[in-house]
């Protein structure tokens, strides 16, 4: 193929704490005020990284971000030095400073919509950051996020960047974890698929329980940022049942890979209707669509939520055939487990092989293999055009090892975050990233 696909991972920043901040998020929430681990957080990750690299598959490195983040709570009134402003959120308003400090921008899933350079009008691969403006703890991951982006893919030749849409309901939008891409080669037409939870405008069926965090007008924005063809752009809603069962993006619910979609019977409202849609765009391309629905009998969407079996990443290997990378509390759930040796042995399917990765510290705040990384779809000049310094490597991931085992602390509670010295060791570390990862001064600290 001329064209690959590389994830882009995040690495989990040193104030990863629990903290329960995502309604509609089980395991946030089940978690919360536990004792974390962020050391282990990113050396997980980075082993995930690590062993895919091993096995020939292109891995990206995404920085966290400076956290606490003293200057939006100075933006809110907050005074003082920083030792000051910490003790005194910390005291008065503790579930502001948690906010404040979560380490979510690892959930790279959320950093954007990407589209690739196949489906796009202009011949560019474009990125929207999302604005992430359902939750008030993600939302101010925006700028630093567009920042980091824009370093990574700095050649205006090949990479179109978007800012994000407006800092409104009407337009929320979560980037990648609601969209997919079906296609015959990476480097061919695309269907972009692209997943709502809620209309802004005009009547339609919502969860009661949770908030849909998706509308369709963010996503026919996007659509039309990235120049894509009409003719091969889906938009369709994520059934509201599985909202409000926990589904708090369609990535805990379906993934895709290539020509295949992999997802759970209740996955999309009027999922019929979906499939045909699907399935006659197809077509037209003469692309070999391939579609894997998980019946209830076999999964539960309790089943499929509690072992994130969606959130996985489905791979191509070099012979073709497709790798399917779960979180090891899939292989504890014992008929998402028995479902998935059973799928491998069907000649029909593309995928043969299942890897299975401990994400536990990720998995406890809500965030399985696939909100780890953003997919990015490169042909060869493009992958040229990419800042080298974050695609992983064996010796950039040695460098890697021996930055965490320097600068992460292996216990973190959400009371240790007024300490000032933890807001001067995340500057410290975080510069030493941007010149290990020649990103150059992207972060407001290093103004």
């Amino acid at each position: 193929m001329s064209s690959i696909e590389v994830n882009f991972d995040g690495l989990v920043g040193q104030t990863h704490h629990y903290a329960g901040l995502s309604i509609g998020n089980h395991a946030s929430l089940y978690n919360r005020n536990g004792l974390s681990n962020p050391k282990k957080a990113v050396l997980q990750g980075l082993k995930k990284m690590k062993i895919l690299l091993n096995q020939g598959f292109v891995q990206g490195i995404v920085p966290p971000q400076p956290r606490p983040n003293v200057n939006a709570l100075r933006a809110l009134g907050f005074s003082g030095t920083n030792e000051q402003l910490l003790r005194y959120v910390g005291k008065t308003s503790p579930l502001l400073l948690s906010a404040f400090s979560s380490a979510s921008s690892m959930w790279t899933a959320n950093a954007a919509t990407v589209s690739p350079s196949a489906d796009s009008r202009d011949g560019k691969v474009h990125f929207t950051v999302a604005n992430l403006n359902s939750k008030l703890h993600r939302s101010f991951e925006v700028l630093t996020t567009s920042s980091i982006l824009r370093a990574i893919f700095n050649n205006r030749n090949y990479f179109c960047h978007h800012n994000a849409l407006p800092q409104q309901s009407d337009f929320g939008d979560e980037g990648g974890a609601n969209h997919n891409r079906l296609c015959k080669q990476y480097d061919t037409q695309g269907i972009q698929l692209f997943v709502y939870g809620r209309k802004a405008f005009g009547n339609g069926i919502v969860p009661q329980r949770y908030p849909a965090r998706q509308t369709l007008e963010a996503s026919e924005a996007v659509s039309r940022l990235h120049q894509l063809n009409p003719q091969y752009t889906i938009f369709v809603q994520q059934n509201p049942v599985a909202i409000d069962s926990g589904v708090f993006h369609n990535d805990v619910i379906s993934v895709s890979n290539q020509y295949l979609l992999f997802h759970h019977q209740y996955a999309f409202l009027n999922q019929k209707s979906v499939l045909k849609q699907l399935f006659d765009k197809s077509a037209l391309l003469e692309l070999p669509f391939i579609n894997i629905e998980v019946p209830e009998s076999e999964v539960t969407m309790q089943d499929a939520i509690t072992s994130y079996l969606f959130n996985s990443q489905i791979l191509t290997k070099s012979d073709g055939k497709m790798l399917i990378v779960v979180p090891e509390e899939c292989r504890r759930c014992k008929n998402v487990w028995r479902y998935l040796n059973n799928l491998i042995e069907h000649i029909s399917c593309p995928i043969n092989e299942i890897q299975v990765f401990n994400l536990r510290e990720s998995m406890q705040n809500g965030g399985g293999p696939a909100c780890l990384r953003l997919r990015v779809v490169l042909n060869k000049d493009e992958f040229s055009a990419v800042n080298s310094g974050c695609i992983l490597t064996d010796y950039r991931y040695k460098q890697l090892i021996k930055w965490v085992e320097k600068h992460y602390r292996d216990r973190l509670h959400s009371n240790d975050l007024v300490d000032p010295q933890l807001l001067n060791e995340v500057y410290q570390a975080l510069d030493e990233l941007t010149q290990l990862l020649m990103l150059g001064s992207i972060y407001d600290f290093q103004q």
